[in-house]
């Protein structure tokens, strides 16, 4: 009886988000997702831009989610793969103890850090240049340094400087490991050889010899290790149980989405919208727009952020009291380009366009267009303006999507389906598992568990086989296609004239 036979058929993904964990247990042989749970966690928020969590809420979480699973579901699992949110900054001492809160992607308390080593690196250009990507708030080095001006006992206590899914896998095997898709999103790590930068932490503190606090980046389809006997315990797991590389949340939805191919690109429709893509060489843009981040798969996975996508559609609905099923029910009574209606969703400030002090605009406004409908249509429209605004940026480095592949809560909306399809060119599909992040940790297990049997096949093919779409290509209407473009210019140039007045 082989290894296989012997210890159950069964992966599990963990996916450890900013608001909740998720636990989903699938069946590669039977291509079943057999259950899928999730838990909350607390966020710790404050009005100077503070975003932080207890790491130890997500180990409760972990332990909620796995407590609901049937124990004989547990009890087969055979590997186990963690997604989880990039960025994140989990400092621990020698003993593994956490030693002060986690800083999240989304913390933005640490913009003077950020100038601080880009000047001690020489220059903006110069990061890129030898790292490939500047220094942005969400990243990890910035939160280091801020830990060392603001909580400095217990950065003197640091031993280890861990992402928040490096630390469930040091919590799951007791092993401590990185890999180079989450680690891309740190701003210490250079993307095009995959090998932590001494020159970016030499940035951070002069002083201290961070590389000693980082730990050995492994090849995205090996495995950390086995579960430790506790863990195993606590979980319910089987000890020989493996846990695989993991990644960040970006790279497993990756894989969970079936982007691991040339010209495949994924975007996820939600309160953010994110537009990245497969691509076998390193991708850097100059101008930092495009974030430079590794796969963890073995390739590339460039990418840009929208700030507000959804925001806009869920502000008009709360605006006017609507149910959700109205938005698709009065987008649609409306022709593409809103009848000239332009909507600007920058509530939030906007990273793509760049605009940090942008804010939410409405223009084109006429008796005949000044209706509820054409508000919501045109709000849909704006949101997926700034993702073609970020694909002409992949575009000029030579990167032109083929398919896309579409996911998050606005990929339910037929409407928002054909409109991406009509304003970016290209055919959509959606693929069927909503929780792409947690599954594609789940089949990363899995092609790592293949591996270990001597079946490891390239990554293109095994999700091939493993991630189903929800129906037929959606392709580009031809009759909407070129009242988006002239829409589009639109939006360009009403883009360039608020510019100095949002940057």
């Amino acid at each position: 009886m082989n290894e296989h036979s012997a210890f159950g058929n069964l992966v599990l993904g963990i996916d450890l988000g900013t608001q909740s964990t998720k636990a989903l247990v699938y069946n590669p042989e039977t291509k079943e997702i057999l259950a899928l749970v999730q838990s909350p966690h607390d966020i710790i928020q404050r009005s100077d831009g503070t975003s932080e969590q207890e790491a130890k809420w997500w180990i409760a979480a972990i332990t909620d989610c796995l407590s609901r699973l049937d124990s004989g579901l547990r009890r087969r699992i055979c590997a186990v793969g963690v997604s989880g949110q990039q960025h994140g900054f989990v400092p621990v001492d020698s003993q593994g103890r956490v030693v002060y809160r986690v800083k999240l992607w989304n913390d933005t308390t640490t913009e003077d850090e950020c100038d601080a080593i880009t000047t001690a690196f020489g220059g903006r250009e110069r990061l890129i240049a030898e790292v490939g990507n500047p220094m942005l708030p969400g990243y990890t080095a910035p939160k280091v340094l801020w830990l060392k001006r603001h909580a400095p006992e217990a950065y003197a206590a640091m031993s280890r400087i861990l992402l928040p899914h490096d630390y469930i896998n040091f919590f799951l095997t007791g092993q401590y490991s990185a890999e180079a898709g989450d680690a891309s999103g740190t701003g210490f790590l250079d993307v095009r050889s995959r090998k932590w930068s001494i020159a970016a932490l030499t940035a951070i503190d002069g002083q201290r010899r961070l590389s000693d606090c980082l730990s050995s980046l492994i090849e995205p389809h090996a495995a950390v290790g086995n579960i430790s006997k506790a863990t195993a315990e606590l979980l319910g797991l089987p000890e020989h149980a493996l846990v695989a590389a993991g990644g960040g949340d970006n790279m497993m939805a990756a894989i969970g989405t079936g982007c691991a191919g040339a010209g495949v690109f994924t975007i996820s429709l939600g309160t953010s919208g994110t537009l990245f893509g497969y691509s076998e060489s390193p991708v850097v843009d100059p101008s930092g727009l495009v974030a430079a981040f590794c796969s963890s798969t073995g390739a590339w996975l460039p990418l840009v952020c929208t700030m507000n996508c959804t925001v806009a559609t869920e502000l008009n609905r709360s605006l006017f009291e609507m149910p959700l099923a109205d938005i698709d029910r009065l987008s649609m009574s409306v022709r593409a380009g809103a009848d000239g209606l332009l909507t600007l969703p920058f509530f939030n400030g906007e990273r793509t366009p760049n605009f940090p002090r942008g804010r939410g605009c409405i223009f084109g406004l006429t008796p005949a267009n000044y209706t509820r409908a054409h508000l919501v249509r045109s709000a849909m429209e704006g949101a997926v303006f700034a993702l073609r605004y970020g694909q002409d940026a992949f575009s000029d480095l030579g990167l032109k999507p083929k398919a896309i592949k579409l996911t998050g809560g606005g990929a339910k909306s037929r409407v928002w389906r054909q409109m991406v399809a009509d304003i970016s060119g290209c055919s959509v599909t959606c693929p069927s598992v909503e929780e792409t992040a947690a599954f594609g940790a789940a089949l990363q297990a899995h092609w790592m568990y293949q591996g270990r049997q001597g079946k490891l096949q390239p990554i293109e093919a095994l999700v091939a086989e493993h991630v189903p779409s929800d129906g037929a290509a959606i392709l580009p209407d031809t009759s909407a296609r070129p009242i988006y473009d002239i829409a589009y210019r639109e939006y360009l140039e009403v883009v360039q004239l608020l510019r100095p007045k949002f940057v």
